[in-house]
């Protein structure tokens, strides 16, 4: 049997309580280590530095938007492959076949119940708890 590789979740999320929601939903996820960006900035920055394995965001953060970084990142040949899940309070099915059109996987609307978020990471990233 081989060791469980050890994934890393980047959340980019500028309300501060929402993130420490969204790490506290995930803390449950076998192998999976989140990192924390508060803005898209700060997300951009992180990508080069070490691998991502999944991004969540939100859309609505003040300078470069959820929907600038996903477009960002699904047109990097470096990071296109990496699974995005959209996490957002703009409900709309505008908001989220845009969302969807431009890349996402995923698209969760806030509030939403954290056993929610963990099986759709969990599947995304094919993680299991052995």
């Amino acid at each position: 049997m081989t060791p469980s590789i050890r994934k890393i979740a980047l959340i980019v999320e500028d309300s501060t309580s929402m993130r420490e929601f969204i790490i506290s939903s995930l803390s449950v996820v076998p192998n999976l280590h989140p990192l924390e960006a508060a803005n898209a900035f700060e997300a951009l920055k992180a990508l080069p530095q070490q691998e991502i394995h999944i991004i969540l965001t939100d859309i609505n953060m003040p300078d470069i938007n959820g929907l600038e970084l996903v477009s960002f990142v699904k047109s990097h040949p470096e990071y296109r492959k990496i699974p995005v899940i959209i996490i957002s309070t703009e409900k709309s099915e505008t908001d989220r076949k845009r969302g969807l059109d431009l890349g996402a996987d995923h698209y969760l609307t806030k509030p939403f119940h954290p056993s929610d978020l963990q099986q759709l990471i969990q599947k995304l990233l094919n993680l299991d708890d052995r």
